[in-house]
């Protein structure tokens, strides 16, 4: 039996999605049976319990290093400090990068993996590499461009780009160039281009087993909306949710119709704002027949945003690489980014730049975005068909193909 190894990690949503992507594929492609182990911690290790109840004994917590939050997303100071001091409940790092690589080291011993897929997790990679073992990096970042106010972390990642390099295969998890989303986050030199593969993107907007119609996807039928979607960990949600609830506010946006998902599974959060600015649940609305203006949804099934997103005009965003794919490639719908990271402003100007969508750093540049692409729609539909024909959403299947090679040879 083979036996393999996904390292997942835990910062944000994005790696979780595309490794549970792959997973649902890889069986189609690996001839012969094998054995998946699974490594994370935090959120990400309780949904791997949750999926998988029958393979808790394949599912291991690994204490990998993590940012610390900070007002927007992760803390440069705090998460300098904790280099050598405990922060937040967070041992100092030195103890926790040396604690979760014997951890780690343990279990390639145990388990003596055929091979290992690492999504973000440069420690497995380093060890993979030092046990002859072959490795696939799955990344859609190796050398972001920085912005001037961020030159300080240019030494790190020159560093972690050459724990990246150290992989048999780097998967890059987006279409080939001219197409690729995160050209700007990557640079690869010359001297690694052998080991890059453009797998395509890992599509989770595939809904095979339609279910009948929620009270949710009848109300917002034959309706002009936004869709304006929170992801990532909590200090990135809560930045994008204040910068949301600035817009909303704005004299412009008071009468524009909208649906907010806040990535959490939580019905409470579940309201529909009437146009009387009287709060309803989703089913009475639907009931009523309620001319609403703003939808708060906790949580949106997979068939849901599928729907949520074939009825929106256009999607706002904070430029995560998953979500973009989704939204302009999948799609083909208009995007406006309110950029967090370095990563998400690499990215959302990259699609400005092909009329893709619109970067909006703050509230007057987001009213006049989404003007802007309502009042040019036709143009900026042209753009996304065009692009999106050329787009490739079978990342996941293309990357299992690879795995099943390189366990052949």
């Amino acid at each position: 039996m083979k036996k393999l190894g996904q390292f997942i990690y835990p910062w944000g949503n994005g790696h979780y999605s595309r490794m549970m992507a792959l997973d649902r594929v890889l069986p189609e492609y690996i001839k012969d049976e094998f054995e998946m182990h699974y490594c994370s911690k935090g959120e990400i290790y309780k949904k791997l319990l949750q999926k998988f109840p029958q393979k808790k004994q394949q599912i291991h917590e690994m204490l990998m290093p993590t940012p610390i939050d900070g007002n927007r997303g992760p803390s440069a100071i705090l998460s300098m400090l904790n280099f050598l001091l405990p922060i937040a409940g967070n041992p100092p790092l030195l103890f926790q990068i040396s604690d979760y690589l014997k951890k780690e080291a343990n279990l390639y011993n145990s388990q003596r993996f055929d091979l290992v897929i690492n999504d973000g997790d440069m420690g497995s990679n380093i060890l993979a590499e030092k046990r002859g073992i072959n490795s696939i990096f799955v990344t859609n970042q190796f050398r972001p461009k920085l912005w001037k106010s961020h030159f300080f972390f240019y030494p790190s990642l020159i560093y972690i780009s050459k724990q990246i390099a150290k992989a048999t295969k780097i998967v890059v998890a987006d279409s080939p160039p001219p197409n690729t989303i995160c050209e700007y986050n990557l640079n690869f030199p010359k001297k690694i281009k052998q080991k890059v593969v453009y797998a395509g993107h890992f599509s989770n907007v595939k809904v095979t087993n339609h279910k009948p119609k929620t009270d949710l996807e009848k109300l917002i039928e034959n309706t002009d909306f936004g869709y304006w979607m929170k992801t990532g960990n909590r200090s990135t949600k809560e930045f994008t949710g204040k910068k949301y609830e600035e817009a909303f506010h704005s004299e412009e946006l008071k009468k524009q119709k909208r649906l907010v998902s806040h990535a959490q599974k939580d019905s409470t959060i579940d309201k529909v704002k009437g146009i009387d600015g009287k709060t309803y649940s989703i089913s009475d609305a639907l009931e009523h027949s309620l001319d609403w203006i703003q939808i708060d949804v906790g949580f949106l099934s997979e068939q849901e945003k599928d729907t949520v997103l074939n009825h929106c005009n256009y999607a706002v965003i904070n430029g995560s690489h998953t979500a973009m794919g989704e939204i302009i490639g999948a799609k083909a719908k208009p995007i406006i980014g309110i950029p967090v990271y370095d990563e998400h402003t690499n990215q959302i100007k990259w699609a400005e730049e092909r009329k893709l969508g619109i970067l909006a750093d703050n509230t007057k540049q987001v009213v006049q975005a989404v003007f802007e692409i309502q009042n040019n729609y036709n143009k900026y539909e042209e753009q996304l068909i065009e692009f999106s024909r050329s787009f490739d959403v079978n990342g996941a299947e293309n990357t299992a193909e690879l795995i099943s090679e390189m366990l052949e040879d």
